[in-house]
């Protein structure tokens, strides 16, 4: 099992969208951000070689909206998916697995591309796509919260060239390799994992996008059901912690991963760093 962190990017995204109700005398002492309020996020994604097959978890906002939406989006479409995944030797074709764990557009943009005939279509074309029901469902018909962070065009062609599969609950798609379902930043997220040296590396996407967000009432004002998500982030942290696993962080600029241990008040990080220095990935 080889394992490799694929760069997609960054972009910046208000600190109080980011933590939510946590005053930012609070929070900016755990994540820093600069005069105008704005915090560097990531886009990390993770590819994970079996040998036999080869997954990829999310990928980045893509490139093939208009230069204004980036702009007003603060995102730094400079750092490139597909040359960053060429770097650690894969083409788009070699990918036959793409896990979205949801349908926002800084997680799944990257999905597909406008070809020179400008025609919008899979980014990869022998991979096996896989989001959930509630998901696509939020896609084609979003409420107000999601409706600005969803384009069809992202996903849709995946579907219409029949590379979609739906996920219905908790399951392992490969021995070692599986996938949790949440429900509080969006329904149907899909929390990935993966077992190396034997310790699972969960990969957090939005359910905790960074260290600072461990804590069970710092959540993000993007989450559409926050109470949600400090429900599950509760239980989450105690199975993670109890059976020594690892948190992977996609959107966490300044930490990839992070082990946990219980405190009197709760889980919190006991060390965190690469996730080179946890587990062998390769």
């Amino acid at each position: 099992m080889k394992l490799k962190i694929i760069d997609a990017g960054n972009f910046l995204a208000d600190g109080g969208a980011m933590f939510g109700v946590v005053p930012k005398v609070l929070w900016q002492k755990s994540y820093p951000c600069n005069a105008q309020n704005f915090c560097t996020i990531a886009l990390r994604s993770l590819l994970i070689d079996t040998g036999n097959r080869v997954f990829l978890i999310d990928n980045g906002c893509g490139n093939k909206l208009s230069e204004k939406f980036y702009q007003n989006n603060h995102v730094n479409i400079q750092v490139n998916l597909l040359e960053n995944l060429a770097k650690a030797g894969y083409r788009p074709e070699d990918i036959t697995d793409m896990i979205l764990t949801h349908l926002h557009f800084d997680h799944c943009g990257g999905s597909t591309y406008r070809s020179a005939d400008g025609i919008i279509k899979p980014t990869f074309p022998n991979a096996r796509y896989y989001t959930t029901k509630q998901q696509w469902q939020n896609m084609l018909h979003p409420n107000v919260r999601e409706g600005s962070a969803m384009f069809q065009q992202d996903i849709v062609p995946v579907y219409e060239a029949g590379q979609l599969t739906f996920i219905d609950g908790n399951c392992e798609l490969v021995p070692g390799l599986g996938v949790q379902l949440f429900h509080g930043h969006t329904p149907g997220q899909l929390i990935p994992w993966v077992e190396v040296d034997g310790r699972k590396i969960h990969y957090c996407a939005d359910l905790i996008p960074t260290v600072a967000n461990i804590r069970t009432a710092w959540v993000s004002a993007y989450d559409g059901y926050p109470v949600t998500t400090m429900q599950e982030k509760v239980p989450f942290l105690e199975e993670v912690c109890n059976a020594n696993g690892l948190l992977f962080f996609q959107h966490d600029y300044y930490t990839e991963c992070a082990e946990l241990v219980k405190t009197e008040k709760g889980v919190k990080a006991a060390k965190t760093g690469l996730l080179s220095e946890f587990v062998a990935l390769s």
